[in-house]
């Protein structure tokens, strides 16, 4: 499970997460909601050690990620992460785009790598596309391509920074189909999302985010149907 105990992030003197404590557990879908600003996409950054935090603590399956001698490559072997950007290769075709990582980080061999790299393609519906350069595809092929080259390190976690934010509305639909078929399949998610309907309908929980405090988490039916804090009602009816 991913545990965050007491977690506090500063930028200078911005405090942008303020003593945050959740518990993921295996299986499970996480959706985060909030306004812009309000330290959801920090918070990602902290469990996979892309950002240091200043107190408290973040445990990925018994190990602390911020610890001086933890080996963060294999940790983030361990969370996939898809960026609101895609940031494909541009001289490498899709197929080569997936193999690298399996090839420089696990050290398989290219063949290795190709196969892994071709079932992952085939996995988020881009069985056709794997001899495409990035530039030939896509926004929301383009997604596709960076959540296969997550799921090439077998990841136990993928978490999503807004994966759908870039995306032209017509594109949206099919990043997030994607999504919620590895949702169905069981993989350990959280998703920093606009998308209210995913939310709702994908998550085993919401939380809301105001001002780097998590004011509220609970079921959908609760936060959607039933929200406690003013600030999660006022933005959700905002939002809709």
């Amino acid at each position: 499970m991913i545990e965050i105990q007491n977690l506090h992030k500063y930028f200078d003197v911005h405090h942008v997460l303020k003593g945050i404590d959740l518990t993921v557990e295996k299986g499970e879908v996480l959706s985060i909601i909030g306004s812009s600003g309000s330290g959801k996409s920090t918070l990602l950054y902290c469990i996979n050690g892309l950002e240091a935090i200043q107190q408290g603590e973040v445990i990925v399956d018994g190990v602390s990620v911020h610890d001086k001698g933890a080996d963060l490559n294999r940790i983030r072997q361990n969370l996939g992460m898809v960026f609101q950007q895609w940031n494909s290769f541009p001289h490498l075709t899709a197929l080569e785009n997936v193999a690298l990582a399996p090839r420089i980080v696990k050290k398989l061999s290219k063949a290795e790598s190709l196969a892994i790299a071709e079932q992952q393609l085939k996995h988020v519906g881009l069985a056709d596309k794997l001899d495409a350069y990035p530039s030939s595809l896509s926004g929301g092929q383009q997604q596709r391509l960076a959540i296969s080259r997550a799921l090439a390190m077998e990841p136990e976690y993928m978490l999503f920074d807004e994966a759908t934010s870039a995306l032209d509305p017509e594109l949206v639909g099919e990043v997030l189909e994607t999504m919620r078929m590895l949702a169905e399949e069981g993989m350990t998610m959280i998703c920093v999302t606009h998308e209210m309907g995913f939310a709702r309908d994908v998550s085993d929980r919401v939380a809301y985010f105001h001002d780097g405090v998590m004011e509220e988490i609970g079921t959908p039916d609760q936060i959607f149907g039933t929200p406690v804090s003013q600030h999660t009602q006022k933005f959700l009816a905002n939002v809709r």
